[in-house]
């Protein structure tokens, strides 16, 4: 994932409600060193506020977006959300190589699209595999979310023998 990518999705974090340094983490999946570099970076160009408040067990930081990170955020999302609708156009059109080519030179934008929901997962898969490729080839693992690969791990089949099409419901008896 590109620098600045992480940087507008730890800025989409925060904006989101995630104040603690844990929970960013947990939620953009960053190394805590490189977190810790972004928060900066983010701190430094005005984006984010960093407030220290008195807790019960000491102090606590908390960070929060200002008036001109939460600008930059909405400006970002709305570039990334042009670039998917680009990249549908494209699919659509049925053009591989103009597809391939414009994936090549956006992929910076997948973590951000993915991150922000604003792609669709299942379309998505449909263009990796009409140009052939995996979207292991464009995506970090680490970016991907839980089920990225459009439910089909073992070629959609559940592997567990429910052969009849039915229902599997446990009614207690």
């Amino acid at each position: 994932m590109e620098e600045e990518a992480k940087d507008i999705i730890v800025l989409g974090a925060i904006r989101r409600g995630e104040r603690k340094f844990d929970k960013i983490q947990r939620s953009t999946q960053i190394k805590p060193e490189e977190l810790n570099e972004i928060l900066e970076k983010l701190e430094e160009r005005g984006f984010i506020k960093v407030e220290e408040k008195k807790g019960w067990l000491g102090k606590k930081i908390e960070l929060s977006v200002t008036e001109k990170g939460s600008n930059e955020l909405d400006q970002r999302l709305h570039e990334v959300k042009e670039k998917w609708s680009q990249m549908q156009a494209l699919y659509q059109s049925g053009d591989k190589k103009k597809l391939q080519g414009f994936m090549d030179d956006n992929r910076s934008f997948f973590p951000m699209m993915m991150f922000f929901g604003v792609m669709d997962i299942m379309m998505f898969s449909m263009m990796f595999s009409m140009i052939g490729a995996s979207m292991g080839d464009y995506v970090p693992a680490e970016s991907m979310p839980d089920g990225a690969d459009g439910g089909m791990d073992d070629g959609g089949m559940d592997g567990g023998g429910m052969d009849d099409g039915g229902f599997d419901i446990d009614i207690g008896f």
